[in-house]
């Protein structure tokens, strides 16, 4: 069944023969421009994202599944967030909150992981299985939108660390244009390098070897310290803390969650490379869990004790040794700016096969470099933020279609489209009129319950 509206035996009224001749026109025409762009493509161009993997580049274990996705969960930004859980919300209502929701986000990047290595399908080749060739494209563009966005964003929050570092320990005098350009070139051009290199060789060779070890060096040193000066104001009054009110466990959970989710559509890109769907699955989850609720319950510690004044990176300088173990944190954040434009590489590579993903890396770096000079990221986060909420439906869809039909060449999937369209719809709903339910868990609950139902009235 293509999507059209029912056939009747009997005549058919004017309006509704009319809507299926506008629909199978539209349908016969995306179908059409996707295969003349497949035709037109040039030899030996071909769409590794669309793709599955050959078995050859099946590389990772679990080991590297569980290095990548620890070292992708660890950031100053998951600090960050994890100090507005309180007080807020209790301590030990945020603790439960911590662990609840990185199990839930972390088990639903682990699902994303097994269906990418069962599949060999980068993320844009899920969506095209799921939606269709031609429709495909909308969620990829977002996607690739997205993920310029969140590397522009890592490039600030790496530049703005740098020189608050340099002010607040070296007292060196960084303000001005001159010093900020510097910042942003340095770390754009130790992601460009990154980018210049196999992915795969630095998920082994780099991050599991030299940068796993250090940034749990620095994690443990941190927590230490503030766990000292917790033990100095009394572990009890910590544990009896309560909140303000402003936010109940379901929204807590649902700040938490979103972390997690917001990977959600970059996971195949790299899990499609593991040897088996069970380690690829387990590595994800294991690494990520594990290093979303540290750095949450490390950014709550921090809230408790720091200055009501001031900013994160201010507050982790308090603890002895700070300098050192915030600057490992900080080199650790190009983790997150290389996952953020390799992925966005991947997307703008199945779109436009004639650049290769590592000349799409190198064009998206510098941009991201330019944006990060030009954009006043304190706007541009809701946008962001926006464009996150936007993936919870996408993957309810993609997970829920799992086992169903794909989509076989056709342009679209309108039941898919639809459903996905609806969960938006539901989730900004949710979070502009009753945000204490969290709008994360219900969208993507009936989203995903939608594409289960439906799958098998497409063909599956």
């Amino acid at each position: 069944m293509r999507g059209r509206l029912p056939f009747y035996t009997q005549a058919r009224p004017p309006l509704l023969a009319r809507a299926n001749f506008v629909w199978s026109r539209l349908e016969s025409h995306m179908e059409h421009t996707t295969k003349n762009k497949a035709h037109n493509s040039s030899p030996g161009t071909a769409n590794s994202a669309l793709q599955p993997i050959a078995d050859s580049e099946r590389v990772f274990g679990w080991k590297e599944q569980a290095s990548l996705w620890f070292s992708m969960g660890v950031g100053l930004l998951v600090i960050q967030v994890g100090a507005y859980l309180v007080p807020g919300i209790s301590t030990t209502g945020a603790m439960v909150a911590i662990v609840l929701g990185s199990i839930i986000g972390s088990a639903l990047l682990a699902w994303t992981a097994h269906v990418g290595c069962a599949s060999g399908l980068t993320s844009a080749g899920l969506m095209h299985r799921t939606f269709g060739s031609g429709f495909a494209r909308v969620p990829v563009l977002l996607n690739i939108v997205q993920l310029i966005g969140w590397t522009t964003f890592e490039l600030v929050i790496m530049r703005d660390g740098t020189l608050a570092i340099g002010r607040n320990s070296l007292g060196l005098a960084l303000d001005g244009s001159v010093f900020t350009l510097l910042s942003t070139a340095l770390w754009t051009g130790v992601l460009l390098l990154l980018v210049s290199g196999s992915m795969t060789r630095l998920v082994r060779k780099i991050i599991g070897r030299f940068g796993l070890p250090l940034v749990i060096a620095s994690l443990l040193w941190l927590t230490w310290q503030f766990a000292g000066k917790i033990q100095a104001q009394g572990l009890d009054a910590f544990w009896a803390q309560k909140g303000d009110g402003s936010m109940g466990l379901l929204a807590a959970m649902d700040l938490v969650i979103g972390m997690p989710v917001s990977w959600l559509p970059l996971v195949a890109d790299y899990a499609r490379h593991g040897k088996d769907r069970r380690s690829a699955a387990s590595g994800t989850f294991t690494g990520y869990a594990i290093s979303n609720i540290w750095c949450y319950v490390l950014g709550v510690m921090v809230a408790t004790v720091a200055p009501k004044d001031g900013d994160l990176v201010s507050w982790l300088l308090l603890a002895q040794g700070g300098l050192i173990a915030l600057s490992l944190v900080l080199v650790d954040e190009i983790d997150n700016a290389y996952g953020d434009v390799y992925s966005g590489s991947v997307s703008a590579h199945s779109i436009v096969s004639r650049l290769s993903i590592r000349q799409w890396g190198l064009a998206l770096t510098l941009l991201c470099m330019v944006l990060a000079m030009v954009l006043p990221m304190q706007s541009i986060e809701p946008f962001l933020l926006m464009l996150s909420s936007i993936f919870v439906p996408l993957y309810g869809v993609i997970l829920g279609r799992t086992r169903g039909a794909a989509a076989n060449g056709r342009a679209i999937e309108p039941v898919a489209a639809a459903i996905w369209i609806g969960g938006i719809v539901l989730f900004q709903g949710i979070s502009n009129f009753a945000p204490e339910w969290g709008a994360t868990l219900p969208s993507l609950a009936i989203t995903f319950a939608l594409a289960w139902v439906t799958r098998a009235r497409n063909g599956s």
